[in-house]
């Protein structure tokens, strides 16, 4: 998707994570994807920035519990939650991360506040001491936790994101997870990692992954995407970027990803089963929302 040349423009393009859906939570993504990009929305409508309107769309997310990230994150090995998130801010380069956080509610809202910090990665307890210094809200590993990820069996290994275009021009990107189903204590995907899950720079563009994390994170597939995105375009550098996947990662090893290019192009693709993404931009009226690649074609 391109801008018309006239007035200011912005754009912005989420997603729920690279996954399979079950039938009972297919509305819950749809619409979760299109409230997500309409809080964001209402950041860039006014001026706001990238990164403002970023964290405004994952913070949605993660309050739904029908996606992997805050509230309704997977279950590791020892029944609790750990999250990971990451931003980056296109205009310096700037990280602010997040791993193996527990007790609170928005982990993307604390990597942004690790932004302007000297340090780019946050984990464990140290995460969770910054969090309460800077003044977020301690709570209880059952706030997190719903009855469906209590039962659920299925490795889940999804992330939620989300990239923007500012009216200065300004790109963003951002990503928050749940981890694995039964991961490790500790354990850390690509998620928060620069280069892996997500990357963005005003001068080429932003992307976020989701998906098969160790994959993903041996692959380095955000800076590939971002090596080729000036090129290729967002679509074509993140199907080449996804196709990698299971030659490298195994015939489970799936994922997808979102991207905007410097100049305001939206791309999207996945080879996961599944992929709820909304995108919008200063030139539409209201979000358009798919749950996979195909239905977008189709439509």
């Amino acid at each position: 998707m391109f801008f018309s040349e006239e007035g200011a423009r912005w754009a912005l393009i989420v997603h729920g994570g690279a996954k399979e859906m079950e039938p009972d939570e297919r509305a819950d993504n749809r619409s979760g994807v299109i409230e997500a990009a309409e809080a964001g929305r209402a950041v860039l409508e006014k001026g706001g920035s990238a990164i403002d309107a970023v964290v405004a769309a994952i913070e949605v997310l993660e309050r739904l519990p029908v996606f992997n990230a805050g509230r309704g994150s997977a279950l590791n090995e020892a029944g609790d939650i750990e999250m990971c998130s990451g931003v980056m801010d296109g205009r310096d380069l700037s990280v602010g991360a997040v791993g193996a956080i527990k007790h609170v509610r928005h982990p993307v809202a604390v990597a942004r506040d690790v932004l302007p910090e000297k340090e780019v990665l946050l984990v464990g307890e140290g995460a969770l001491r910054f969090a309460l210094a800077k003044g977020h809200d301690e709570v209880p590993t059952e706030a997190l936790i719903t009855e469906t990820r209590r039962e659920a069996l299925k490795e889940m290994h999804d992330t939620v994101g989300a990239v923007a275009m500012d009216t200065g021009g300004n790109i963003a990107a951002g990503t928050s997870t749940g981890g694995l189903t039964g991961a490790k204590v500790g354990r850390v995907g690509d998620s928060p990692m620069p280069g892996a899950g997500l990357y963005a720079d005003n001068h080429v563009g932003g992307v976020a992954f989701s998906g098969d994390g160790e994959t993903i994170t041996r692959l380095a597939l955000a800076a590939q995407v971002m090596a080729s995105i000036g090129k290729d375009g967002p679509e074509d550098a993140i199907r080449k970027a996804v196709d990698q996947l299971p030659g490298t990662g195994g015939a489970e090893a799936d994922g997808g990803a979102i991207a905007i290019r410097k100049d305001g192009t939206i791309g999207w693709t996945h080879n996961s089963p599944d992929f709820a993404v909304a995108y919008l931009t200063s030139d539409m009226e209201a979000p358009r929302a798919f749950l996979s690649k195909d239905e977008e074609k189709s439509g």
